[in-house]
């Protein structure tokens, strides 16, 4: 898995914290051309790039100023955003009662000093390895099995998360709520092994249509989808749902049995809500719903937009 990672031109991130400068000149030496080295001189600069940066191991000395590597470590540990990050202490006392502190709040190894290169480098990339693993894991538990994307488990994280921060940045979020036309007769029409494809080229036309950076598509379950557009209003949620209609007609799949059309097509819901507006998470995925039942009502094949009037009516 190290090697994949390193072949696809990635390089592993490892923040050095030492408040001797020669330590950590010695140790960037070891690393410096095949990791991205960060380096921090005291505990609070640590903890700080930790998050800011979430490197993929930490070489730690314990023996620091203001907060010690115990200190450190303890607080590393006990924040969500970087309690997966693995510690390897280093230090020059080579003694049983500090390794046995140094697990207690979350090290996951020790190297004493003096090192040597190959040791150290081999530590690192063991637990590397065992980072990038349970990193892997952790995603395909995200992950839809059929069509490879995001999950309802994943979705709902994303929702609190992406609305947290849009309220707090003051900027607008989007959802679309996607339904693939009369899927149940193409299902019967054609035979489930069809079916599952037909849903694995929808998502992929999704990720075309949906393909910032910061998009999120999701099979919400069954034949339904939702899209999550971060920092984008109801005009941009407009053109990103146009274009997913686009994309899905241009697969070209046979769909005999349609009401909408002979080929494979979907309905949309939009919504779209001012982080400055007194809603919810929960109320942007309601007008979504509201807003694909117009789509549906309508003629299918088409996106509609929430709209508090027409909700009413």
């Amino acid at each position: 898995m190290v090697k994949q990672y390193f072949r696809d031109g990635l390089r592993p991130v490892l923040l050095v914290v030492d408040d001797q400068p020669i330590n950590i000149r010695a140790l960037n030496e070891v690393f410096k051309d095949d990791f991205e080295v960060l380096m921090a001189t005291n505990g609070a600069s640590a903890i700080k790039k930790a998050k800011e940066y979430r490197p993929d191991v930490i070489l730690l000395d314990i023996v620091m100023p203001d907060l010690d590597g115990y200190q450190v470590c303890k607080a590393l540990t006990n924040d969500e955003a970087t309690q997966d990050i693995p510690v390897i202490f280093v230090t020059a006392e080579d003694d049983s009662k500090v390794e046995a502190k140094g697990f207690a709040v979350g090290a996951v190894d020790f190297i004493t000093k003096p090192f040597h290169p190959l040791i150290v480098k081999a530590r690192v990339m063991t637990h590397l390895t065992l980072k990038l693993q349970m990193d892997w894991m952790r995603n395909m538990a995200l992950r839809d099995g059929l069509t490879g994307l995001f999950n309802r488990r994943r979705f709902d994280e994303a929702l609190e998360n992406l609305w947290r921060l849009c309220q707090r940045e003051q900027r607008p979020l989007s959802l679309l709520m996607i339904d693939v036309d009369f899927f149940k007769r193409f299902n019967d029409n054609y035979g489930h092994i069809v079916g599952d494809d037909c849903l694995k080229q929808v998502a992929q036309a999704l990720l075309q249509a949906c393909k910032r950076p910061g998009d999120l598509c999701c099979r919400y379950g069954g034949e339904e989808f939702a899209c999550l557009l971060p920092f984008t209003d109801s005009e941009g949620a407009q053109a990103c749902a146009d274009e997913v209609l686009r994309q899905v007609q241009q697969l070209q799949i046979p769909h005999e049995t349609s009401d909408a059309a002979k080929v494979v097509t979907v309905s949309i819901g939009i919504s779209s809500i001012d982080a400055s507006a007194p809603n919810s998470p929960s109320q942007l995925l309601l007008h979504a719903d509201e807003a694909l039942y117009q789509s549906k009502q309508n003629g299918r094949h088409r996106a509609s937009l929430y709209r508090a009037e027409a909700a009413a009516e």
